[in-house]
């Protein structure tokens, strides 16, 4: 590795890693105030305490690590433009294109890293962190959601469900049969997909069935569009012990089911998305450290510590809402998952680009 780009490095780690903690820090302290009551409340342990901080920490890295980039790498040339060190590595024949290589290669790096954390570390640290809080702290049972494959036997009827959502209290692929006291079929209500509304189910797509208890043979069908039904279940019956809820999935499992509900004709699209941001989520470091040098480079000598952050705060919350709403809109299926999940990236690349030509021009 060329001199000048060892300077450059240790200056930008220098900066990342006061920022990183910074960010993390501040992360943490919110997090605190949010969760002492429930610590003190239930008289939890000083290491149960810092268990569940641990273990969230990871999370938080992975969320707060593109602002630090940026701020790192905009500290970094801003501190080179302020002493004088940018112009004469200019003059010494170095370009902006050589200058720039080292940070834009760190944030690269750095993506990578956390989309092997994403994969690997986040989803088993956010499980912990959530059965810290549940379970150890509150005393609850170790709650989370069952989601796919559901049977469920209530007094005469037996419910099949092939997919749930508690958090949006939705169903999809319902079957209802109902049975007399022989256990022969009476009635069998199928449904493409029910929305929990007032304590009742509305299902749509509806077709009804009714049979002759003595011969089992069909006496009637009816298609309905939509019909409200008291199935025997409520969005919070699904959270039993055992399975995960999105934030616990790795990039590959989100992946398999994805492709698994795709297959068999269900609505998949939540997960889609939520697969591809997480993978795209990783990439705001390279796209912040790219954003990062036209504006260091604008700002010249007039780079400092509080403007840094002002402008890492700043750029990093347009990003987040922006990559919040695109995402929102995936989740309805106004925009493809590629679209919703890797859109703030690309637009805040293009805004890059566009920084780098305004300021050859000017």
């Amino acid at each position: 590795m060329l001199l000048y780009s060892r300077y450059i490095l240790r200056t930008f780690f220098r900066f990342f890693g006061l920022s990183l903690a910074a960010f993390v820090g501040l992360y943490l302290l919110v997090e605190f105030f949010e969760r002492i009551d429930d610590f003190i409340e239930y008289h939890a342990s000083i290491g149960l305490s810092i268990s569940y901080f641990v273990n969230k920490t990871p999370l938080i890295i992975t969320q707060v690590a593109p602002l630090a980039c940026l701020m790192s790498v905009f500290m970094t040339l801003g501190s080179f433009t302020r002493t004088g060190e940018l112009t004469a590595m200019h003059a010494g024949g170095i370009s902006l294109g050589r200058i720039a290589g080292p940070l834009l290669r760190t944030g690269l790096y750095l993506s990578l890293i956390i989309l092997a954390a994403n994969e690997f570390v986040v989803p088993s640290s956010v499980k912990r962190a959530r059965h810290i809080l549940a379970t150890e702290v509150r005393g609850g049972p170790a709650v989370t959601y069952k989601r796919d494959k559901i049977w469920l036997r209530h007094n005469e009827q037996i419910l099949n469900i092939r997919l749930a959502s508690p958090k949006q209290q939705t169903l999809e692929g319902i079957t209802l049969l109902t049975f007399n006291d022989q256990f022969r079929v009476t009635q069998r209500l199928d449904a493409a997909k029910a929305t929990f509304t007032d304590n009742r189910w509305l299902c749509r797509q509806v077709v009804f069935r009714t049979f002759d208890p003595a011969s089992g043979n069909l006496t009637s069908e009816r298609n309905l569009a939509q019909k409200m039904v008291n199935l025997p279940v409520s969005p919070d019956d699904f959270k039993i012990p055992g399975s995960k809820r999105n934030e616990d999935l790795s990039i590959s499992e989100l992946r398999h089911l994805a492709r698994k509900l795709r297959k068999e004709g269900y609505n998949a699209t939540r997960f889609q998305v939520d697969m591809h941001a997480r993978i795209a989520a990783p990439f705001a470091c390279l796209v912040m450290a790219f954003l990062g040098i036209p504006f260091a480079i604008r700002k010249g000598r007039g780079t400092s510590l509080a403007l840094g952050i002002a402008v890492s705060v700043g750029i990093g919350a347009i990003y987040f809402i922006l990559h919040a709403a695109l995402l929102a809109f995936g989740y309805s299926g106004a925009f493809p998952p590629v679209i919703a999940a890797w859109g703030a990236n690309v637009l805040f690349l293009l805004f890059g680009c566009w920084l780098f030509l305004y300021g050859e021009e000017t």
